[in-house]
């Protein structure tokens, strides 16, 4: 699904009666590497990513994504587009094959479904997945929201959630009906038992846009991104901010069956032309938490649901956005504060 210009939040709200629509869990075809690459040998993969963003048609990559942090680049991308990147001692990849799963509403029309942001599934997606030993790892963009699960687990996953979805594969572009894969009906809902956030959290001062362009302009600014995203190491976004101490790093561009991505600094966006990004209306900023103190892993259960359940019973939209070492959420600016209250009774956040 895709949002036009600024339509995310609303979309959020009208999600607020999901529990009345027809629920589908859609788990996507694409087979995903997640990897991680050194900032200092990003210029070994430079010529890779840059086919895989810029000259997606040469290859046959339908799935990639890139996000920048502090400690190094983040990739997901589908099987195909792995081929492109050589193989390098400065890239980790986490061994295992995941598999994307996206939830809509509104009984599969395509005219009338619409995705559900990450808090809007916390208590029906990412809290069971969590509660049954299931790690997910999450990828938000402008368009929608991606819970991604490793390959093996796939049959617990659908067990688990089969009594609260109807489940859905995307074979060759046609949405289909899931088998079973040997399971038929979901586990019986666990208590809820309250689940303690137990990674140091950290708001950075930074102000975040989430936002996309139009496919075809993307060559007109083909330029500027490349120097964003390898070349200007964020000098020229934060060399002149007072703050610069409590900023970070951060930047995210997603190519994802034609749709693209970004999350930016509003620094960094400022450097595109005018009414290149789509924007909302209010000109909507986000505000960061950032997850964890050491590297986080892929093992650990339950990291995206001690985020997502307390932002769900406040009633906050989130994206969520998963990297190799550490995760994000991202919430709207003027819901800050009332972010760091929901999850001040967990943990500490660090402004």
């Amino acid at each position: 699904m895709r949002f036009e210009r600024g339509e995310r939040g609303c979309a959020l709200a009208r999600s607020s009666n999901a529990q009345t629509e027809t629920m589908e869990l859609h788990i996507l075809e694409h087979r995903l590497k997640v990897a991680s690459i050194e900032r200092e040998g990003i210029q070994v993969c430079t010529h890779g990513l840059i086919k895989l963003a810029f000259l997606s048609s040469r290859t046959r990559c339908k799935f990639f994504s890139l996000t920048e942090t502090p400690e190094d680049y983040t990739i997901i991308v589908d099987e195909e587009g792995f081929k492109e990147l050589p193989q390098t001692d400065t890239m980790s990849v986490a061994d295992a094959t995941w598999l994307a799963l996206n939830v809509v509403s509104g009984g599969g029309n395509a005219s009338s479904s619409q995705p559900i942001g990450v808090t809007k599934i916390a208590k029906s997606v990412i809290a069971p997945l969590a509660d049954h030993n299931i790690s997910v790892f999450m990828l938000s963009t402008y368009q929608t929201d991606y819970i991604l699960v490793r390959e093996r687990d796939l049959p617990l996953v659908m067990h688990t959630l089969s009594s609260e979805f109807t489940l859905l594969r995307v074979v060759n572009g046609e949405t289909v009906a899931a088998g079973h894969l040997g399971v038929t009906n979901g586990f019986d809902k666990p208590k809820l038992v309250p689940r303690p956030i137990i990674h140091p959290l950290s708001s950075p001062s930074n102000l975040f846009c989430v936002t996309s362009l139009d496919p075809d302009t993307l060559p007109s600014v083909a330029t500027l991104l490349m120097d964003v995203m390898f070349y200007s190491g964020g000098s020229k976004e934060n060399c002149a901010c007072p703050d610069a101490s409590s900023r970070i790093r951060f930047f995210s561009f997603s190519l994802i069956e034609g749709y693209i991505s970004l999350v930016m600094d509003e620094h960094t966006a400022h450097r595109f032309p005018t009414n290149v990004l789509f924007t909302s209306a209010s000109g909507e900023l986000w505000k960061m938490v950032r997850i964890g103190g050491q590297p986080l892993g892929f093992d650990e259960c339950g990291i995206v649901a001690q985020i997502a359940e307390p932002l769900a019973t406040a009633d906050i939209p989130a994206y969520y956005i998963s990297t190799f070492k550490f995760d994000h959420a991202l919430v709207p600016e003027e819901n800050i504060q009332s972010v760091i209250g929901a999850l001040r009774t967990e943990s500490t956040v660090t402004q």
